[in-house]
């Protein structure tokens, strides 16, 4: 017999393809045992929706581009008015890129492994002598928030909520650690692309990948979604509070905290943990787990995914 979640999804099609459906409900939403900003844990409901199956890609994004001719955030010189102190001979199209030191730095200077790359962008993921070659279905990166935004109403999307991407992570799963339970390799099996070893100088590649994994690698959750840990982090729409239970953060309703005074509109969540992510720095790679980033940030280790609200 059909339970209430399959016959609801079988009276819906998907708005677009490689779209999988988040039934509605409660769940537990932040963690107790890790980080501060996941505090309090607290029941949270959402109505159900479409995500995308596995972050963005790059052949998806290069769709998009060639559609619309997008310029993204990376290809735009910077505003001289607003980095006053700032080398002008710095002041180019540009992006971070990941960088591993020869052996163990502070923790707190992330310029240690961070560097500012001019001619970084989508295209050029190490720099302007990189290439996507052989990329084509990982996720795409060196996006701003508004670029996502851009994608996401180009493709009669939107970017999802905190609480919808968390409840969307989880899979059914309640109080787990991980989108899959509570071990991290279960049977030494890897379950994401994580950094294994004392970030940033020692990775072990246990997983196979150094950088970012083609889609759907690694088993998906329980509600068929690839990625929702590890590869990249995923930008959402909402701006970033001290904790989720704060007014202006993530709550019950889908614009719940879009655009509260309380929060500063120039920083988003973001979601899901990355490559970079490991246990010595950054144990992130956890449905509850959130940061804060700025939304003209564009990094080597963030993407995002889209939602359609049914």
């Amino acid at each position: 017999m059909q339970g209430p979640a399959m016959a609801d999804r079988a009276t819906r099609r998907a708005p677009a393809k490689n779209m999988v459906w988040v039934p509605e409900g409660e769940f537990l939403m932040g963690s107790e045992q890790f980080y501060p900003e996941e505090r309090p844990v607290r029941r949270r409901s959402v109505e159900g929706f479409w995500m995308d199956e596995h972050p963005v890609t790059v052949a998806e994004f290069r769709r998009f581009v060639k559609a619309t001719g997008h310029v993204t955030w990376a290809e735009i010189a910077p505003d001289p008015a607003d980095y006053p102190d700032a080398d002008p001979e710095l002041l180019v199209p540009g992006s971070l890129v990941f960088r591993r030191p020869p052996g163990p730095v502070d923790l707190n200077d992330y310029g240690a492994w961070w560097t500012w790359m001019p001619g970084a962008q989508w295209r050029h993921p190490e720099g302007p002598d990189s290439t996507l070659h052989g990329r084509e279905l990982h996720p795409v990166t060196h996006l701003a928030h508004r670029d996502a935004v851009a994608y996401a109403a180009w493709a009669g999307k939107q970017l999802p909520t905190e609480v919808e991407w968390e409840r969307a992570a989880r899979g059914g799963l309640e109080g787990k650690i991980f989108c899959w339970g509570d071990e991290f390799a279960p049977r030494g099996k890897m379950m994401a692309n994580t950094w294994q070893g004392e970030f940033p100088w020692e990775n072990q590649l246990l997983d196979g990948y150094e950088r970012t994994s083609p889609v759907r690698k690694f088993p998906p959750n329980g509600y068929g979604l690839y990625d929702m840990a590890g590869n990249v982090w995923e930008w959402t729409a909402d701006p970033f509070t001290a904790d989720h239970d704060e007014p202006g953060g993530s709550c019950c309703a889908p614009d719940a905290g879009r655009d509260a005074p309380a929060t500063d509109a120039s920083r988003r969540v973001i979601k899901g943990g990355s490559h970079l992510c490991a246990p010595n720095y950054c144990l992130r790679y956890r449905p509850a787990a959130r940061q804060s980033e700025s939304i003209d940030t564009t990094t080597g280790h963030i993407g995002f995914r889209c939602i359609s609200r049914a």
